[in-house]
């Protein structure tokens, strides 16, 4: 039974990479696939709108079952019409905030999306805003005029408007461990300043800012070891690390840049960015001269099992289905298999989130 899932699970990641690789060859696992399953790992891995790159340039002899067609069909509808109007609100969100005397930058979300071969493909999730230079409690009140606050944590306070999840980020991300938290954001306010640049939204939808590709690399290998540690990842966030990485092709590779790997060390990135290129590689295919640093396979095994287990965020993993009491214990109980490999963050991961739950309390305006 294990090694027909390990085969499965093989021939899923061959269709991943012939989906965003135009000049893969076809997989024989194709004519093997368990199509039923491939659609259900990637609807896991939210990744249903990156099946249609596949499943458009599939040859005629490879047979693809008409239901999962007209499924994946369907879905990736949905998504090109989700995605307009997120597309739609983050430029509203912005220019509201412009006019009201804050400057706001896109994290992740659509600014991701625009990296992808169709802009329309990613699947989309919630609208994140780093607003630049303010005070937690003004944008607090200034949320409060747009709409109900449904979340205050330590780096963001969250509403929702149309239907749409929106964080605006006091911070963009966070450590676990305080010492190297605050070299974080350090490092962040050191380099926002210069970290954004004007973007063009398909369909003439407006303008937006976006970190610079260099920020980019930082804050969201950050993102996703903080999410790695909370709850879990899945592979839309890698597959957006994987695009945000061959948009830098045309430049001087990091590889090459003693800077880029003196700073993954310095923030205790490095080791989680070894897991990261090695999946990236494994997974979707990522040549070694777009790697920021050297492929960690031991690390990079531990996080692909769990990417597999958990999917999106970790929502198949079964952690999430649990009382807050219940879900404190498991989530030590988790991330003691991670003490070895990520010491600093595993350990401290209890730490900070006992101190967030307090904090969280203490901050209630």
């Amino acid at each position: 039974m294990a090694k027909n899932i390990a085969v499965n699970i093989s021939n899923y990641f061959d269709f991943v990479r012939f989906c965003i690789n135009d000049t893969a060859p076809v997989p024989d696992s194709f004519y093997v696939m368990d199509w039923n399953g491939l659609f259900d790992f990637m609807k896991e891995q939210a990744l249903l709108g990156v099946l249609m790159f596949g499943l458009n340039k599939m040859p005629g002899e490879v047979k693809v079952p008409r239901d999962i067609v007209l499924k994946a069909c369907g879905t990736s509808e949905n998504i090109r019409r989700r995605n307009g109007q997120l597309y739609k609100k983050t430029a509203e969100v912005l220019a509201h905030l412009r006019k009201n005397g804050f400057e706001g930058c896109i994290l992740k979300g659509q600014g991701n999306s625009l990296m992808y071969p169709d802009p329309y493909k990613r699947m989309p999730g919630d609208i994140d805003v780093f607003v630049k230079g303010t005070n937690r409690k003004i944008l607090y009140e200034y949320i409060k005029t747009k709409g109900d606050v449904t979340g205050h944590h330590y780096h963001h306070i969250e509403y929702q408007e149309e239907g749409i999840q929106i964080e605006f980020h006091v911070i963009p991300c966070s450590m676990n461990n305080p010492f190297y938290n605050k070299r974080l954001q350090r490092w962040f306010g050191k380099h926002i300043t210069d970290g954004c640049v004007t973007v063009v939204m398909p369909d003439e939808l407006g303008e937006i800012a976006i970190p610079t590709l260099e920020f980019n690399v930082i804050y969201q290998l950050s993102h996703l070891m903080h999410h790695f540690f909370d709850e879990g990842i899945g592979l839309r966030q890698m597959m957006d690390y994987y695009y945000l990485l061959r948009t830098t092709d045309n430049r001087q590779q990091t590889t090459d840049n003693r800077s880029m790997v003196d700073t993954l060390r310095h923030l205790n990135l490095y080791h989680f960015a070894g897991a990261v290129m090695w999946v990236l590689h494994e997974a979707m295919g990522l040549e070694e001269c777009l790697f920021i640093v050297p492929a960690d396979e031991w690390r990079g095994k531990l996080l692909l099992e769990e990417i597999i287990k958990g999917g999106n965020f970790g929502k198949y993993s079964g952690l999430t289905n649990h009382g807050m009491g219940t879900k404190y214990f498991l989530k030590i109980k988790r991330n003691l298999r991670f003490v070895r490999a990520y010491p600093a963050e595993a350990l401290c991961e209890p730490v900070f989130r006992t101190w967030h739950f307090f904090w969280r309390m203490w901050h209630k305006y």
